[in-house]
């Protein structure tokens, strides 16, 4: 696939809901715009190509967005894809759900989390919330956010756009949430429960 563009996208917020937020949170996104030379094919062989693609881009915008980040270190991560008009979107679940999640986790090392991703298909300028979660620990609350990317222009067609992301984590975060026992717990407790009770 070729790399027709690469859109870098930073949120620096000094400011939420009147709270400073010292230091400014972080959301970075890197953005590649790819063309899709399997347009048009749904077939099986297509995702062999977007998965190995996915691995050798995702190095790419892994790299940028850490870069963005200045050092800070991330406590979300997070990824996406919007196929265009003329794909499959099952070309763009084989490059976020195969692969990529490698590039992501070895630049910094961490990542028992399973990364949040989407996908959709969608037209030039069509936006996607990524969505953000703990990198370590799914149910880390502070991490949970989201970020709404769209490329002005992208994707055409023929294209194809894949997004990589990391946060500092969401600004003036402050809720306590059920841990992950407690929903097991309460989730045990529901399955031997009889449906008539």
């Amino acid at each position: 696939m070729d790399i027709r563009e690469i859109h870098l996208i930073t949120q620096e917020i000094h400011h939420s809901s009147g709270v400073a937020i010292d230091p400014p949170a972080l959301r970075v996104a890197a953005c590649a715009v790819l063309g899709n030379p399997t347009r048009g094919s749904a077939g099986p062989d297509t995702l062999d190509d977007c998965i190995a693609e996915s691995s050798r881009i995702g190095d790419l915008l892994v790299r940028r967005s850490l870069d963005a980040l200045g050092g800070r270190q991330p406590i979300a991560f997070g990824k996406g894809v919007i196929v265009g008009e003329a794909g499959d979107l099952e070309q763009g679940a084989a490059m976020i759900h195969c692969k990529i999640g490698l590039s992501i986790r070895a630049a910094i090392k961490a990542g028992y989390a399973l990364i949040p991703g989407n996908a959709k298909r969608g037209g030039p300028g069509a936006s996607i919330d990524v969505v953000l979660g703990g990198i370590d620990d799914g149910w880390h609350y502070d991490a949970m956010d989201t970020m709404e990317i769209h490329v002005p222009g992208a994707p055409r067609a023929d294209e194809i756009l894949l997004i990589v992301a990391y946060a500092t984590g969401r600004p003036n975060a402050r809720i306590v949430g059920a841990s992950e026992e407690t929903v097991r717990n309460l989730v045990n407790g529901m399955r031997n429960t009889p449906q008539n009770a």
